[in-house]
């Protein structure tokens, strides 16, 4: 148990977690090149070191954010950090692709930080200070990017890419060191309640259909999207997607408790992470490609990797600034608000760029009203989960939540693609633009959705009774 000291320092280790987590994420992007080589492998053999960390983080996240609503977040972060710590090391150290891909999926256990940091967030902190501590998490996606794309270029140039895998281990390494000692033990719920069982059977089934889903997203362009592969792959995930609802609503303590996702407050954020999700990754693919295209298209520009890196420097820093000073304005304003300034600054840089995009200083607007949009709405969405469930299942409600992001985010990659293939030229940009910008658009009526100030009003009673939005929600 940490003291009063220690607990002062648990939402600086949250942050550490959260950020070792999305730096293992991100160093893998520009490295995949020097991967490829370095392995003997194809383009789409490196891709797989991505790929592999999102599928493992997809279906680890919410599966450990109920286990630290059942058994508390110290014990299962520790276990989450020192798996991830694991498989960072067999990544960094692999040979071969099959041990390289091991530890990428080891690693993406680490994706349960973010539930679990969520968690820590609203136990330890008083309520004033939770919004500002959420908003600050949600950053660390954008300063991990950033982080990681400054580091890249120096450290593979002078010592090589596996020491590029060895950068998160920094952070992870202490952070179990931190956890051990400053996260306060203790299981939720009281000893008066039964032993709380886990549902393996609905984590079985609910990662089957997702990884299989998300395989036939990610592999849709190689493999296309009519061919058996990716057709076989969807008709799976149907039918254990089927299976799962049917066990969840069967099992007395289900992994994910359904009814506590119709909640208004959680369903309406977990649209818009799905839709930020999608506006993210759109110009993580947009923007890049239209730079490094050659001047002779007639809209590339010609530019070089690192060209399009300092791109996305300035809108993974406006993210995460914004995604800092987002619970000051929570404060002010309320979430619902901060909902839907982030989604109109995203929908204009967008929509700046689909019309303007001739010139380098176009797209470092856009991109950087992109980033500034993403962090407010990312700490908005994140902040209305943790507000409008019930302690108990902060973690596995703030898990789905991001697990809807990281589809998104695939969604954001396969269908920007498809847009530049299907339409030829200029024109492809132009659309893949005004796409994000209506999907942007799209998360306005959910912010106006959110539920404002009330009382709270129990759903059913005895246990399994859910709440309606408690009354912190603006």
């Amino acid at each position: 148990m940490a003291g009063r000291g220690g607990r002062g320092l648990v939402p600086l280790l949250a942050f550490l977690g959260v950020m070792a987590y999305s730096l293992s994420m991100a160093v893998v992007t520009p490295a995949l090149p020097q991967i490829q080589h370095g392995l003997h492998t194809s383009p789409a053999g490196a891709a797989w070191a991505l790929t592999a960390m999102t599928l493992s983080a997809a279906v680890a996240t919410p599966v450990v954010g109920r286990l630290g609503d059942l058994y508390g977040a110290r014990r299962v972060l520790l276990a989450v950090l020192a798996v991830a710590t694991a498989g960072t090391v067999v990544a960094a150290l692999a040979p071969t692709v099959p041990v390289m891909l091991a530890g990428r999926v080891l690693g993406g256990v680490g994706g349960g930080v973010f539930p679990l940091a969520y968690t820590i967030i609203r136990d330890v902190l008083p309520p004033a200070r939770r919004a500002a501590a959420v908003g600050l998490m949600s950053s660390m996606l954008g300063l991990g990017g950033a982080v990681s794309w400054c580091l890249a270029g120096p450290i593979i140039d002078l010592l090589g890419w596996r020491w590029l895998l060895w950068v998160p281990v920094i952070g992870l390494v202490p952070g179990v060191a931190l956890a051990w000692w400053i996260v306060p033990d203790g299981r939720r719920g009281g000893d008066s309640r039964a032993p709380a069982r886990v549902d393996w059977w609905g984590a079985a089934l609910f990662a089957a259909w997702l990884v299989a889903a998300l395989t036939a997203l990610t592999e849709g362009m190689d493999w296309g999207w009519t061919s058996p592969g990716v057709l076989g792959l969807l008709a799976f995930a149907l039918a254990a997607a089927g299976a799962w609802l049917w066990v969840e609503g069967r099992v007395r303590e289900p992994l994910i408790d359904l009814r506590l996702m119709r909640v208004r407050g959680v369903w309406t954020a977990n649209a818009a992470s799905l839709l930020s999700g999608y506006a993210l990754m759109a110009g993580g693919l947009l923007f890049p490609l239209l730079v490094q295209l050659p001047e002779g298209t007639g809209y590339g520009f010609g530019g070089t990797a690192t060209q399009a890196a300092l791109l996305q420097l300035p809108a993974s820093v406006g993210m995460t600034v914004a995604g800092m000073t987002a619970g000051l304005l929570d404060r002010r304003v309320g979430s619902r608000v901060v909902l839907l300034g982030g989604a109109v600054t995203t929908g204009l840089g967008y929509a700046f760029v689909a019309v303007e995009h001739g010139a380098m200083w176009h797209l470092y607007v856009g991109g950087l009203a992109r980033g500034i949009g993403l962090g407010f709405a990312y700490a908005a969405v994140a902040t209305l989960v943790v507000a409008a469930v019930p302690p108990e299942e902060t973690g596995v409600a703030t898990g789905i939540n991001t697990l809807l992001r990281t589809v998104g985010a695939s969604l954001g990659t396969q269908v920007s693609a498809v847009i530049v293939v299907a339409v030829p030229g200029e024109g492809g940009f132009s659309a893949g633009f005004a796409v994000s910008a209506a999907v942007m658009a799209a998360v306005l009526p959910l912010a106006l959705l959110v539920p404002r100030p009330g009382r709270r009003r129990a759903r059913g009673t005895g246990p399994g009774a859910v709440p309606d939005p408690v009354a912190v929600v603006r």
